[in-house]
């Protein structure tokens, strides 16, 4: 299978990113690692062997990036503004830098992620369903509270889907985008079978 790897400086972020694509299919991947994962855990986990037969039949192309969780929403001891800054600049890297970089004309993406990941899938079709057709989103958590604990600002609410989605005023157009797209939330039940959310 043809396989890309790339890095290259990213001006949001002031530093080198790095991340890998798999085949040229028609549909396009986008996946975002668990919590302070790599872009290389998704092949190194076998779920780029799990996607072979459509990757090298033309039907899909994997895009893995790269994630900063450690500097951002697993950094519990560190300055919440900062954090939530600095998770802000990787969105932007995202949306601004990479997506423009390996999207083909106007395509939209099918975007995924388990854990830390199924948040970021989450949080980022929410914020630009323009970029994003289908959401997977593995046992996300979707308040930023979990990570924040009492601190807010128009950051954190601005990254707390089941804040900003609350309160999105009924006529705002999203709603209507949002109908038009695929959104898969899964959760599971953990080891006992027991209800955890």
């Amino acid at each position: 299978m043809q396989t890309t790897y790339n890095k290259w400086y990213s001006q949001s972020l002031g530093r080198d990113m790095e991340f890998k694509v798999y085949g040229d299919g028609r549909r396009t991947l986008f996946v975002f690692p668990s919590q302070d994962g790599r872009f290389y855990d998704y092949e190194n986990f076998g779920m780029v062997d799990v996607l072979s037969s459509w990757i090298e039949r033309g039907d899909l192309r994997v895009i893995c990036c790269d994630g900063i969780d450690w500097e951002t929403w697993s950094n519990l001891g560190g300055d919440s503004r900062w954090r939530i800054e600095q998770h802000e600049r990787w969105f932007h890297y995202i949306v601004d830098e990479l997506i423009p970089s390996v999207r083909r004309g106007d395509e939209t993406f099918i975007v995924t992620g388990c854990s830390m990941g199924g948040f970021h899938a989450g949080n980022f079709f929410f914020r630009r369903p323009d970029l994003f057709d289908t959401v997977i989103a593995l046992s996300g958590l979707y308040h930023a509270s979990y990570f924040f604990g009492d601190y807010s600002d128009e950051l954190v609410y601005s990254n707390s889907p089941l804040d900003y989605l609350r309160w999105m005023p009924l006529d705002h157009y999203y709603w209507d985008v949002y109908r038009n797209r695929r959104i898969i939330c899964c959760v599971g039940q953990g080891k006992t079978g027991k209800r955890i959310c």
